[in-house]
């Protein structure tokens, strides 16, 4: 600050005409090698600080303008009066206005227009560098962390690299993990002592002519405090704002999506968040958790192999665990939760959110013995439980993963059979016994007519449900795999390509995919046999149903004298006779009355009359009517 006051010296002799003092160096000189200026350009800095700063300029600029209400330096004034004025630094391409240095008010003549110093580039002449108001309101600086894990720390070793190597170059940062590409990013850039600020792609404007200006703010204010940009792009709905943001921009640009993003003529490179094993999560695990990790051998284990670990979860799971389970060094209280418990669940609920805008979370308290199914069936659903829980032990502690490179390791499976025949209520079973949550998806409103946008679509909700470790079911799969007939138009060609790649996601996708169909005959062999495992349901036969009923009614339902045996001749699917048990339900609590077999009998012919059945002679055999 002294150097600037020593040289507003000789600014106030130049205003007043006479001899003045050669012009000591001081922070515009900074600048004006920084943006290309000449010594006119600079003086006009000089000028600009002088007006702002200095409690005597007013008075005086006031005079030599012969108007005491006009205390801001015009251009004309700059023209006459400092060394050197020339007119082609006033130019809208030349340097001051091009990068947006200096505020010209041009409600008068350019000569006589009164002209300011820009917030940021005052910040900087007094040494002290930082975002105009504008730009601090809708980016933030990123706080270098103070520790990484180990993918983020890889990642960030990368960056460092090209931000050194490649200056110029526009980076992307692809993978999962949101935060932790920033963090990365903020990390790489404080081992080069430089700043990095940070927005969301979804704040930018789409008139080109405001992402312009706003690219131009950016490149001034990045310039002055040696900083670089990290723009999220994970929810950017379209791209073209971004990509143009990125060409005009002109300074160090980190871009972090799910998958590299197009950016017009900007050059970029792309680096990818290295996936961690089961293996090297656990440490992180273990130091995050702390004094509860060793009450929790074999859950961390689980954990790691489930849920890609990142601080901040792994903190949450500390936090929870201090507030909710007894203390590791006193005797656990009878009945108090389990450790174990109280860590996975946490673990599942802050790795949920990123779901819950993609998919439909089934919640349900269905346990295994809801389900009645013939005993091979049950085997092959222990099957299904046993690789979902033992995959990080199989594939990577044994090796399999490396001997089976190139080929799919996700779990997939088909469940078909006739609508009510338990296949929804299996992956309700599978999800509970496994302690995962269990989304239904819409494949319908992820395929678009728009190409590249399923894909998109579908890359977005694999990369969130690897976060959440979700159980993903899709329902109609013969929708989309059904039987390829002849490619006879573009759109053909286009679905096909579709459904190879969310087979293909599938395949790689390390948790638990469910495809459901009632017509498994409709499904083209070739996508039969990239299935793991397959389950048919077939419509239950008499002595399932009465297992059914058995089973069917909660144990706080009021019960009167039921005759299961003539129930099951009712030939109803399961998930018709939980419509009939529930619709009974609500018959005999209007009448004050235990559920019995005449509130069955009524809820049962509703039932079938939505189908446009009536009930047979042989179904009411035996009936009291």
């Amino acid at each position: 600050m002294q150097a600037l006051a020593a040289a507003f010296k000789t600014v106030a002799g130049w205003l007043d005409g006479g001899v003045t003092a050669s012009l000591p160096p001081s922070g515009a000189d900074d600048v004006a090698s920084l943006f290309g200026l000449d010594r006119f350009e600079r003086n006009m800095l000089l000028l600009g600080a002088y007006a702002a700063l200095d409690p005597d300029a007013g008075a005086r600029i006031a005079v030599l303008h012969g108007d005491p209400a006009r205390t801001a330096p015009s251009l004309g004034l700059a023209l006459v009066k400092l060394p050197g004025g020339h007119w082609s630094a006033l130019a809208p391409g030349a340097p001051l206005r091009r990068h947006g240095l200096i505020h010209i008010d041009g409600r008068e003549g350019l000569g006589s227009a009164p002209f300011a110093l820009a917030e940021a580039v005052l910040l900087a002449l007094v040494g002290a560098p930082s975002l105009s108001e504008e730009l601090a309101l809708l980016g933030r600086h990123v706080a270098p962390p103070t520790d990484l894990s180990p993918s983020r720390q890889r990642l960030s070793d990368a960056v460092a690299l090209r931000v050194v190597g490649e200056p110029d170059t526009t980076l992307q940062l692809c993978g999962a993990d949101p935060l932790g590409k920033e963090q990365a990013a903020a990390a790489a850039l404080a081992t080069i002592g430089r700043p990095l600020f940070a927005i969301s792609a979804a704040i930018l404007p789409a008139a080109p002519a405001d992402i312009a200006r706003l690219a131009q703010l950016w490149r001034r204010d990045l310039m002055l405090t040696g900083g670089a940009l990290f723009v999220d792009a994970e929810r950017a709905s379209d791209p073209a704002p971004l990509a143009l943001f990125a060409t005009l921009l002109g300074q160090p640009l980190i871009v972090g999506a799910s998958d590299a993003v197009t950016l017009g003529q900007a050059p970029t490179v792309r680096l990818d968040m290295p996936r961690l094993t089961a293996k090297e999560q656990l440490p992180l695990w273990r130091d995050r958790l702390g004094p509860y990790a060793r009450q929790l051998n074999g859950t961390i284990e689980r954990l790691a192999g489930h849920f890609p670990v990142s601080p901040e979860l792994a903190d949450s799971v500390a936090a929870e665990l201090a507030l909710l389970a007894p203390d590791p060094a006193a005797k656990a209280k009878k009945g108090a939760p389990k450790v174990d418990d109280i860590a996975w669940d946490a673990a599942r609920r802050f790795a949920r959110p990123r779901m819950e805008d993609l998919a439909r979370r089934i919640d349900s308290e269905a346990q295994w013995n809801d389900l009645v199914l013939p005993p091979a069936q049950k085997d092959v659903l222990r099957a299904i439980m046993a690789q979902v829980r033992n995959r990080p032990t199989v594939y990577e502690n044994w090796g399999f993963a490396k001997r089976s490179a190139g080929r799919g390791l996700g779990i997939s499976v088909l469940f078909s059979g006739p609508s009510g025949a338990g296949k929804t209520l299996a992956g309700e079973i599978l999800g509970a016994e496994l302690g995962l949550d269990v989304y239904r998806i819409d494949l319908s409103s992820m395929m678009s007519k728009w190409i590249g946008e399923t894909e998109k679509n579908l890359r977005r909700l694999f990369d969130a449900a690897e976060e959440g470790a979700a159980i993903l079911q899709f329902d109609e799969a013969d929708a989309l795999f059904g039987k390829r007939g002849e490619i006879n138009e573009s759109r053909d060609r286009h679905a096909n390509i579709e459904v190879s790649y969310l087979l293909q996601r599938i395949e790689e996708y390390r948790g638990l995919s469910i495809l459901t169909t009632n017509f498994r005959s409709n499904i083209d062999p070739a996508f039969l046999r990239r299935i793991r495992f397959i389950i048919d349901f077939d419509f239950p036969v008499q002595g399932e149903r009465a297992e059914i009923w058995r089973r069917i009614f909660p144990e706080l339902t009021p019960k009167g004298a039921l005759d299961f045996e003539r129930l099951s001749q009712l030939n109803l699917s399961g998930g018709s006779i939980r419509n009939v048990a529930m619709g009974a339900a609500f018959a005999a609590a209007d009448r004050r009355q235990k559920v019995g077999m005449a509130h069955i009998l009524a809820a049962a012919r509703l039932e079938y009359e939505k189908s446009g059945r009536s009930l047979t002679s042989a179904e009411l055999k035996g009936w009291l009517l």
